[in-house]
């Protein structure tokens, strides 16, 4: 009976069972091997009880994740035995099986902390779909375990670092959208650290093992835009000597995070607002449209609900984007994360040259009461500067930039003292065009010392009608 069972039902095995311990408790044999049957062919890893006392042994020396338990057992009562179970593994999921006749115990058992029950005589695609409904249940909690272990974590939530209430906060909203399948519109200032809360976000869910695909709206050419996200065929345009896949295709199944999207183009707003409401998309040059399946991240800097008042971004992508919404704390919001992030720094450099460096107590002063416009990357930054620059086990506070510490120090940008108040736009403007200018007008360098992205330099620049 059992063989003819197995070839006759032979559904791939469940990810989710694979390796969950079930033990199967009932009295009669026949239904033991039914059940077995059906149980391996879902990935459990089975083992069978005749009595409640054969199970509490099981119990006593085996890891059990699942029970499936007859109410009906010889000697001890079923919802006895269920107590005794839960008492002895209080994580383990109990399914009690039950006669029609006595389906009010089933209930009863079911407020005493079973997860389900199924009557006899029930089919084999009813214990089927019970046992995969479980084995999906104990996954979720073994995930949501992880991601509650992940957020009590030493220094935060995976690779990002820091303990401060808000980034508490922000790490509970992570794992909640870490478990869901809807876009994520991610909020921050340049530096904060953005594609690492989407990274987190991705990879923190059931989707960890399927491609994740950053998207730097602001760095691509506009006319490309639109090939680069949903690819061109052979001939689309001049150049285009063969087809190529788009980068919403390529992250099929996973996770597209587009990056500063508040920097597209309003026409190419419009297509991928259709594409992630159709769930299809149209490559350049083609009459044909494919279907795909993407979770969408965004992230920006801007203020996009002025941008939709202004008319600069469309309000229907915006509601569409913003199903979750994430709020990434500055770091002079957070500032007793500094220490901890700037030991973190130190302790990645010396791993990565050689040389384990401190910080003075001066020093950790002055890094506390600056304001940190460039965030966690500006950060880093600076004490990447500070090694590089003196090979003192120590960083003393002269190692710092001098816009740290008030112009005792090296540093690339010099800063007007003769004025006794500047605006600190007018600041930011003297900062990042005498860097240029000492760089020999290297973009790329000078957006790295000054600890800021560069899609975000060249807004700046262009905001400053900066020519070179």
């Amino acid at each position: 009976m059992t063989s003819a069972i197995a070839h006759a039902f032979n559904p791939p095995q469940l990810e989710a069972a694979n390796l969950l311990n079930l033990v199967i408790v009932d009295d009669e044999r026949a239904v033991r091997d039914v059940c077995r049957e059906v149980a391996q062919s879902l990935g459990f890893n089975t083992m069978v009880a005749e009595s409640a006392e054969h199970i509490y042994r099981l119990l006593d020396s085996q890891a059990v994740d699942v029970v499936l338990l007859d109410l009906k057992l010889p000697g001890a009562g079923g919802l006895e035995a269920l107590h005794k179970i839960k008492q002895r593994r209080p994580d383990a999921e109990v399914v009690v099986v039950t006669g029609y006749a006595t389906v009010q115990s089933a209930v009863q058992a079911m407020k005493n902390g079973a997860y389900d029950y199924v009557t006899k005589p029930f089919t084999i695609d009813e214990l089927k779909l019970l046992l995969e409904r479980v084995a999906t249940h104990l996954r979720m909690k073994t995930e949501n375990r992880m991601l509650r272990e992940k957020i009590k974590s030493k220094l935060g939530f995976g690779s990002i670092v820091g303990r401060a209430p808000e980034m508490e906060k922000l790490y509970r909203m992570i794992a909640k959208a870490a478990l869901s399948n809807h876009p994520v519109l991610i909020l921050g200032e340049s530096g904060t650290g953005k594609e690492m809360v989407a990274r987190s976000i991705h990879f923190s869910g059931p989707f960890r093992d399927k491609p994740f695909i950053p998207v730097d709206c602001g760095s691509l050419v506009p006319t490309l835009i639109e090939s680069e996200l949903f690819g061109y065929v052979k001939g689309a345009f001049t150049g285009a000597m063969q087809a190529k896949e788009g980068l919403l295709a390529m992250a099929e199944g996973g996770t597209v995070f587009l990056d500063e999207i508040g920097e597209l183009p309003i026409d190419l707003q419009a297509k991928l607002l259709r594409a992630i409401q159709e769930k299809e998309i149209r490559q350049v040059g083609s009459t044909r449209r494919t279907t795909i399946n993407v979770r969408i991240l965004a992230a920006t800097n801007r203020d996009l609900e002025t941008a939709v008042a202004q008319g600069t971004f469309r309000r229907d992508l915006y509601f569409r984007l913003n199903v979750l919404n994430l709020r990434i704390p500055a770091l002079r919001e957070r500032r007793q994360d500094i220490p901890v992030l700037a030991a973190y720094f130190l302790e990645r450099m010396a791993r990565d040259f050689g040389q384990e460096r401190t910080l003075s107590d001066d020093a950790m002063k002055v890094l506390l009461a600056y304001d940190w416009p460039g965030n966690v990357r500006e950060l880093e930054n600076c004490l990447q500067r500070a090694c590089a620059m003196n090979s003192a086990l120590v960083i003393q506070v002269v190692d710092l930039p001098s816009a740290l510490n008030g112009g005792n120090g090296h540093s690339l940008v010099e800063t007007d003292s003769s004025a006794k108040i500047i605006p600190i736009s007018e600041m930011e403007r003297k900062t990042i065009l005498n860097t240029i200018t000492q760089l020999n007008g290297d973009k790329l360098l000078a957006a790295r010392l000054l600890g800021i992205g560069k899609t975000t330099l060249y807004r700046k620049l262009k905001e400053y009608d900066f020519q070179a």
